[in-house]
């Protein structure tokens, strides 16, 4: 039984989040430079079993794909070709980081620490997996 791993992909570094191993809770881990993603993904589930990854989707208002894809799909192609094992799926991502940001405000976070975006991308990471995750737990 593997844990869940989400991805926030962005052009200059991807928040990453992963569940428990029994998939109830979703939990920032960190935030790695686009570039070493695949290398940082690769080492990660060399030590932890991971089931299945779940890609935020960049979806316009109207739900069409946004102009992110152009550079989110070789990415992720890159890492299916180097984890052909593990299931690598989409999932709407719209207006995480909006929710990030408010999580940040309701915590009481610092102003500093709340326009870091390495912070937000691991944020939002965490809520695209969390609402995976009850997406599931409702259309079973």
């Amino acid at each position: 039984m593997g844990r869940l791993l989400s991805i926030d992909y962005g052009r200059k570094r991807c928040g990453i989040a992963v569940t428990d191993v029994l998939k109830i809770v979703a939990t920032g881990l960190t935030t790695v430079a686009t570039a070493k993603l695949v290398e940082f993904i690769k080492q990660y589930v060399e030590k932890e079993d991971v089931e299945r990854i779940v890609v935020g989707l960049p979806t316009t208002m109207r739900g069409e794909q946004s102009e992110s894809m152009k550079y989110i799909t070789p990415g992720i192609n890159r890492l299916r070709k180097e984890l052909p094992g593990i299931e690598i799926v989409f999932f709407d991502e719209r207006f995480t980081s909006v929710l990030a940001h408010k999580s940040m405000l309701a915590s009481g976070m610092k102003k500093t620490d709340r326009q870091d975006k390495a912070i937000v991308d691991e944020i939002s990471a965490t809520i695209i997996l969390n609402d995976y995750l009850q997406s599931k737990l409702y259309n079973q």
